[in-house]
């Protein structure tokens, strides 16, 4: 009797299946964790378009490698060959004037450098071998822009690339050095880096970073102002510190 009145009361009143709960956050279209990274100035302090270079800032700065500091890769430090090992190139046909054979055969040459997320293009030649040289030094002067490498500003010693590019009057600067390199030369962009490695570390400041450099302030300023890239690149890092811009 009993058996057959439980039967009753479970085909009356089935149980309740157990809640479901939720899906997880990621499952709703929740954006992801956020990875942090070390900062790559934005696309704002890129180079005029006619140097035909722009950024992809969905990358950031690789954080493996042993080349520079702080287990950063030292890209500037590489040959092309390395540096080329790590763009993914891509060739296209270049719009615009510039004479009837310029658009019949994809000489233009983009690269994104793939630890970055940086790309670099050049389109003027019509030599894919003469694009693809052009497009790998923007990419370097373009990695000089945007990646800081961090450093320690306790037992701090400008390394000699910086030095290249100092003017003769710094306290610091050895006769062994040599002449002042200016943005013209190639070896400009690897100075260039460090200055704006330290002028991160300072906060902006260009009075701290002088006296890091035995030199005034006034002549970090005119080294600033002396090339424009890196002037832009500069003066967005002294903005997103509230510093006003250098002129």
């Amino acid at each position: 009797m009993a058996r057959a009145l439980l039967r009753i009361t479970r085909s009356c009143c089935p149980l309740s299946p157990s809640p479901r709960l939720p899906p997880p956050l990621h499952h709703r279209g929740a954006a992801p964790p956020l990875r942090f990274r070390f900062l790559s100035l934005s696309s704002s302090s890129a180079p005029s378009s006619s140097a035909a270079a722009t950024a992809n800032s969905s990358d950031g700065p690789s954080e493996k490698g042993g080349g520079g500091g702080g287990g950063w890769d030292d890209y500037l430090g590489m040959s092309d060959d390395e540096l080329m090992g790590q763009c993914e190139m891509g060739t296209f046909k270049a719009s615009g004037p510039g004479g009837q054979h310029r658009n019949k055969r994809e000489s233009a040459v983009r690269l994104r450098h793939r630890p970055t997320g940086i790309v670099a293009q050049a389109v003027e030649d019509r030599s894919q071998h003469m694009n693809r040289a052009s497009a790998l030094s923007r990419l370097r002067t373009l990695i000089a822009l945007r990646v800081r490498k961090p450093i320690n500003l306790e037992d701090y010693t400008p390394p000699v690339e910086l030095l290249q590019i100092l003017p003769l009057k710094s306290t610091i600067r050895g006769k062994d050095v040599g002449p002042q390199i200016g943005p013209n030369n190639s070896k400009f962009a690897p100075g260039m880096q460090a200055l704006l490695d330290l002028l991160f570390a300072v906060e902006g400041s260009v009075s701290e970073a002088a006296k890091l450099l035995g030199l005034s302030t006034g002549a970090v300023s005119r080294l600033i102002l002396s090339d424009d890239s890196l002037r832009a690149a500069a003066n967005e890092l002294r903005a997103a510190k509230g510093l006003k811009p250098l002129k």
